[in-house]
């Protein structure tokens, strides 16, 4: 009796405070599409923290990192969120391609191993998310395997999706390529990097996470 009355003020108040219940929130995408980046951006934004390290060299994220209890803003509203970063999505992971960075071959062999862990521990992770924000590098084609792979897995789970088309600062963006190759999902434009239009991301955030 107590539990339900509990519960009722705790619903009130959020109701009229703005405040909704945890949501968990996953940066999908291709290595190096920014999903990292992305996740720095909003920890920073609402938690005053970094989440992980980024690097040119591809799967530099190898392993699915959450930040729990982040609390997002926007028009006098707030919604609680858990931030998941997770490791680069590839169809085929090859230890040559560390080694053109300099890495040494067994180190690289290593990373691969890792890599490939990480990828199917990300996919693992799907059924979790609350909402997803699938990362693209807007300055290359959308259409890949990896894309097509990573939505078709969300649709099947019945997950809501925001495309986040990132690198906007970039000359060779183009968002509308995006959009006319995925017309059925919010696509937002943003610089991961230089903070542009993150509002915009933000706001839809909230309409999606509901």
């Amino acid at each position: 009796m107590l539990d339900g009355f509990f519960k009722g003020i705790k619903d009130y108040l959020s109701k009229i405070l703005g405040v909704r219940g945890v949501r968990r929130i996953g940066c999908y995408g291709s290595p190096n599409a920014g999903k990292t980046t992305l996740a720095n951006r909003i920890a920073m934004d609402f938690a005053g923290k970094e989440m992980g390290t980024v690097s040119p060299v591809p799967h530099e994220t190898r392993e699915v990192t959450e930040l729990e209890h982040v609390e997002l803003a926007h028009n006098k509203k707030k919604l609680v969120i858990n931030l998941v970063d997770t490791p680069g999505i590839a169809t085929k992971i090859d230890f040559e391609e560390f080694v053109k960075f300099g890495i040494g071959k067994k180190a690289a062999k290593e990373r691969a191993k890792e890599a490939t862990k990480g990828v199917i521990d990300a996919i693992k992770w799907l059924d979790k998310m609350d909402v997803v924000l699938a990362v693209m590098d807007a300055t290359k084609d959308p259409y890949t395997q990896v894309n097509i792979t990573i939505l078709g897995n969300l649709e099947a789970r019945k997950i809501p999706v925001i495309i986040v088309a990132n690198k906007v600062d970039l000359k060779k963006a183009d968002i509308n390529n995006i959009k006319k190759m995925f017309p059925q999902y919010p696509v937002i434009g943003i610089s991961a990097k230089t903070g542009k239009n993150m509002d915009e991301l933000y706001k839809t955030i909230f309409e999606v996470a509901k």
